[in-house]
């Protein structure tokens, strides 16, 4: 477990790095298409990392936004925040804040930039739907999320995924909108061509990244809720719940799909290549592997 905590340290690094590259080949991009300048590389990168350091503290917050997630107290929901009480308590990380979020689609999440800054939210269709086992196997989840430093990764992902789609939209526009301009590519359509590409395969790549990140963590994440309330049929038994009464939730964003346990969008066979989960059924047979090796 500490080797996958390690390795999750490591690999915020390598996540980093690559975006980094995502957004230098754009920023190439941009420079080609107005002729400018290194600078304009050297602006778009250095302008991508001001904005990533910014959503490093401000995205957890957006992210609530944009479920619209409501903080509460013990005496709003005894039943929830009990048991995120208690399973703080057993794995002695902080008491992280508690929200929930008015929709009828099962669905949790965590996000936050470490254990001491965590915030779990859980909607009233999983309260609903979820016995107190379930729930609290969900809970675990979400805090093996925080124990496991996901929730940085996460935070990350989401600032330079968000980054890298506002770069490639403005660049997008450009190309279309700025043609007229006599420094534009030199005049240069091959450039044009494979400047607008770069442009739009840009996304689909973060997209990837996003979504090679996130199984595996999800994967983590499972088998650190079942060590902490061993009791590895609870989750999986949760799990099959999602999958047979789960729906998209009504404030969609691509950008934060990661952070849910459960995919929050409903997709097509296409879109699953790209989703950021595991299929659920293999997330049940590994519990199920786990709770026969207790």
């Amino acid at each position: 477990m500490y080797r996958a905590i390690a390795a999750n340290k490591r690999n915020t690094v390598f996540i980093i790095a690559m975006f980094v590259i995502i957004v230098g080949v754009l920023g190439f991009v941009a420079q080609t298409m107005t002729g400018g300048g290194w600078t304009i590389t050297i602006g778009t990168v250095i302008g991508a990392g001001i904005y990533t350091l910014i959503q490093y503290f401000a995205s957890s917050g957006q992210a609530l936004a944009i479920s619209g997630a409501r903080e509460i107290q013990k005496s709003d929901n005894p039943r929830l925040y009990r048991i995120v009480e208690n399973l703080s308590i057993t794995t002695g990380t902080p008491m992280p804040k508690v929200y929930i979020i008015q929709d009828d689609a099962p669905n949790a999440f965590a996000t936050g930039r470490d254990p001491q800054h965590a915030v779990v939210a859980a909607t009233t269709g999983l309260l609903d739907l979820m016995d107190d086992s379930e729930l609290e196997g969900v809970m675990a989840h979400e805090l093996g999320h925080v124990q496991n430093y996901d929730i940085r990764v996460s935070t990350l992902v989401f600032g330079l995924v968000v980054a890298v789609g506002f770069i490639a939209d403005i660049l997008l526009r450009l190309s279309f909108f700025g043609g007229n301009n006599r420094n534009n590519n030199n005049n240069n359509p091959i450039m044009m061509v494979l400047g607008i590409l770069a442009v739009i395969l840009a996304p689909l790549v973060a997209g990837i990244v996003q979504a090679a990140v996130s199984r595996q963590r999800e994967y983590l994440a499972d088998a650190t809720g079942a060590m902490t309330t061993r009791h590895p049929d609870a989750l999986a038994s949760a799990l099959e719940k999602l999958a047979t009464y789960g729906r998209p939730v009504r404030r969609q964003n691509a950008s934060m799909a990661h952070m849910w346990i459960a995919d929050p969008n409903k997709q097509s066979k296409v879109e699953r290549l790209f989703s950021t989960h595991p299929p659920l059924s293999e997330r049940i047979e590994r519990l199920g592997k786990i709770g026969r090796s207790f």
